[in-house]
């Protein structure tokens, strides 16, 4: 393979550099519950949740994911309606059943014992480059790259590199930054340094330069452009998706929910009941009442709006008008089990996992009858 160069690295004091972060970071890193210890399952489980979320809204999420699956064992074994719901709210699901999967294969095929191989735990279901690096790295000490946004912003700034990071082949060019760069005698606090920098001083926009213990080594601090890094080009706008939806009752008190598909977009989870909108000219109460006669059977009375609803994907965004509603006729059980239709509790529903924008749905619908 043809080695990337990357000039820029001439300039830079490598053992000066190496100090100077790692021991900012050992002296100011922040306590997080998954640095406790190095246990590789931890640390995985860590990475996958916080991809594409926050440290603050991860903790929560750790703390219960190691209280009901403390370890890997556990996590092998766990149903999918309560990994699900260990994860609602965090979304991008699909994260966990990958990460179910490969736990499982860990059991079968290494013995319940992380690889520490690059080769082997890349194979792993859900284990990208970054996920790989930050385990072999933070829980082995072995001295791979574990290239996230955060890594390829502060090496942006301080290599002085204005290659576009929304090109995928541009992390080739981080990652052989920080093979260069790597301390090999700190690998797990040299990785996780890069990332704490980016989080909490090397941010986006405008970095708090003055407080960076990097500073002296940045090419482009001295030069004044840290602000124009790194590149960055927009991709192309979401789709809109129109969505009416309804939080059903029947004479029982019971909710009426559905369960997803077992493939795509929120494979699984449980919701209330929606149809992508394909009417706009009809009036959106009457459009709900006919196609759930249409599928269902029977016909809902939609008695006041509850919430509109924006919920953003990377690829989309939902628009849903949500409403409140009672069904006073019978469903067949027939229609109900074809469907994946479910008539529960308030109590019951607890035990189900629903994407955010339905949880909003519920949030909305107690305030309202409070």
């Amino acid at each position: 393979m043809k080695e990337i160069m990357i000039p820029t690295i001439e300039k830079i004091n490598i053992e000066g550099f190496q100090r100077d972060l790692v021991s900012w970071f050992q002296q100011e890193q922040r306590e997080l519950p998954w640095r406790k210890n190095k246990d590789p399952y931890r640390v995985w489980v860590s990475e996958i949740m916080l991809q594409q979320t926050r440290v603050d809204t991860v903790i929560p999420y750790f703390n219960r994911f190691m209280e009901w699956f403390p370890t890997l064992e556990d996590f092998a074994d766990a149903d999918e309606e309560k990994i699900l719901k260990a994860w609602e709210g965090l979304g991008y699901y699909s994260r966990v059943r990958n990460l179910q999967s490969a736990v499982q294969e860990v059991r079968a095929s290494y013995n319940g014992i992380v690889p520490e191989n690059p080769e082997e735990i890349s194979k792993l279901k859900g284990v990208g480059p970054y996920t790989a690096g930050a385990i072999l790295s933070i829980a082995y000490g072995k001295p791979e790259p574990a290239v996230d946004g955060n890594v390829m912003r502060v090496l942006s700034r301080i290599l002085m590199i204005y290659e576009d990071i929304a090109k995928p082949k541009t992390r080739k060019t981080f990652e052989a930054a920080v093979r260069k760069l790597i301390d090999h005698d700190h690998t797990s606090s040299f990785n996780q340094a890069l990332m704490e920098l980016g989080a909490l001083i090397c941010t986006p926009g405008k970095p708090a330069c003055l407080l960076c213990p990097v500073q002296s080594h940045c090419l482009a601090f001295e030069s004044g452009v840290q602000s124009e890094l790194p590149v960055k080009i927009q991709k192309k706008k979401s789709r809109d998706v129109p969505i009416v939806a309804a939080i059903l009752t029947n004479a029982n008190g019971e909710f009426l929910i559905h369960k997803r598909q077992s493939a795509g977009l929120l494979a699984n989870l449980w919701e209330y009941p929606n149809f992508e909108n394909h009417a706009p000219l009809q009036p959106k109460r009457e459009f709900y009442k006919d196609r759930f006669q249409e599928i269902y059977g029977v016909t809902p009375e939609i008695t006041e709006p509850l919430v509109r609803i924006e919920h953003v994907f990377s690829h989309l965004v939902w628009k849903v008008d949500a409403y409140i509603g009672e069904i006073k006729e019978m469903i067949d059980e027939n229609i109900l089990r074809e469907n994946q239709l479910k008539w529960v509790s308030e109590a019951e529903m607890a035990e189900f996992a629903f994407p955010v924008s339905h949880q909003k749905m519920m949030k909305a619908y107690k305030e309202k009858i409070e």
